[in-house]
């Protein structure tokens, strides 16, 4: 076995990423303060290769230097937009037809374990706040609330451990078998 070098990696340059099919998921950044949890999130979702990212609130945007050092250019190959509220963009996506599931502890939250999407159709994962969590007037908008078992004292994740976690619980669960 060999380490793979980078032109061993099969890499699609970006107006390939843009045609090619995306997984059925759009994440929505409920007041994230940090321009590298941004900036790291944006990487996720080009390795994932999701529909887009909506940024809100406070919730830095490209470009910003900050988020380029962790996104490492998948700013460019990543569809995203900006909404002044999370209770806006919400309300777009749902009129788009997006299931909205909060990643967030909370009474009656399914454990993401137990948790089924079903295949065709597409979904919007609300990330919070790095202290706050996602926000109590977002809360009761949603369809759905998925929680990441958790077995030891701290109890949180770093957001973007949350989101890799959960993109890739999602991504098993909806990629069709190759």
């Amino acid at each position: 076995m060999h380490k793979l070098k980078l032109d061993e990696l099969n890499r699609v340059s970006v107006d390939e990423f843009k045609k090619q099919e995306k997984l059925p998921l759009t994440l929505v950044l409920d007041n994230v303060r940090s321009m590298h949890n941004v900036g790291s999130i944006f990487r996720t979702a080009d390795a994932f290769a999701l529909e887009r990212i909506v940024l809100c609130g406070i919730t830095g945007q490209p470009p910003h230097r900050e988020i380029e050092k962790t996104a490492l250019g998948a700013t460019q190959s990543v569809e995203w937009c900006y909404f002044d509220t999370t209770t806006a963009a919400i309300d777009w996506l749902k009129e788009e037809g997006k299931v909205i599931l909060a990643i967030e502890q909370a009474k009656n939250s399914i454990m993401l374990n137990e948790y089924q999407p079903d295949q065709g159709t597409s979904y919007a994962l609300i990330f919070g706040n790095e202290v706050n969590g996602v926000s109590e007037e977002v809360m009761q908008k949603i369809d759905t609330c998925i929680e990441i078992p958790q077995f030891g004292t701290k109890h949180s994740f770093n957001i973007v451990v949350s989101a890799g976690i959960v993109l890739w619980d999602m991504f098993s669960k909806l990629k069709p078998a190759s």
